[in-house]
């Protein structure tokens, strides 16, 4: 059996979560907590980060770039970065959008501050960087929002890993509670079509202790 070495609140562990259910693929999933740092899973992934992926013929797949682009080749039945060179230019370019710009401006910003402080003992939130999180987040989301208005999915015409990466990065903000759906319409649409999708239901039945979600998070209509 493959084995998937994750964290719930890590977008980067839930894109590969998404990806894996999407192909079909069963893995079993391990809960990793990245923090302390143990040497079996630093011998795994030197870097010491989720995901890391173990494939059952024993290859090790760290990084969520890795893997995704591993599940691309590997499993290339079901396509999530298109077909042509420009559809998947594009699909990359959304994907690292949120794998750097938000992720760095907004989605780290929260997490690290609400979840993985207290959870690794190093303290309260920062005021500070929380309100520098809510200001990048109002024209980042703009973005998005633009982006699911003109468009059927957020990397083009197609289902692919944009809206996967997408979806794990905001299902993260949804669980804390950090998304006024109300100002966004357009991308509230478009995650409660990723919501309904099979893939999305492990996600949905996350729990982290300490933190509880808001009612709507398991609501697929909001």
């Amino acid at each position: 059996m493959r084995t998937l070495f994750h964290f719930p609140l890590s977008p980067a562990s839930r894109t590969v979560r998404l990806v894996l259910g999407e192909k079909r693929l069963p893995f079993e999933a391990i809960v990793e907590r990245p923090w302390e740092k143990r040497p079996e899973f630093l011998a795994l992934s030197p870097a010491g980060d989720v995901p890391v992926l173990v494939e059952d013929n024993g290859l090790i797949v760290p990084d969520v770039y890795v893997i995704s682009e591993y599940l691309e080749e590997a499993y290339a039945d079901i396509p999530l970065l298109g077909r042509t060179l420009a559809e998947r230019v594009e699909v990359r370019r959304v994907v690292a959008w949120f794998e750097t710009l938000f992720a760095r401006e907004v989605s780290g910003r929260f997490i690290d501050e609400r979840v993985m402080k207290r959870l690794s003992g190093r303290g309260n939130p920062d005021g500070g960087a929380l309100r520098e999180a809510y200001a990048s987040m109002r024209p980042l989301m703009k973005y998005v929002n633009d982006l699911a208005e003109n468009r059927s999915w957020l990397g083009g015409h197609f289902l692919s890993l944009a809206d996967f990466t997408a979806a794990a990065h905001l299902s993260c903000l949804d669980f804390i509670g950090d998304i006024d759906w109300a100002k966004v319409p357009a991308v509230r649409d478009w995650y409660a079509k990723m919501k309904s999708r099979p893939c999305f239901r492990p996600l949905l039945n996350d729990r982290v202790s300490g933190i509880t979600p808001p009612d709507y998070y398991t609501n697929l209509d909001f």
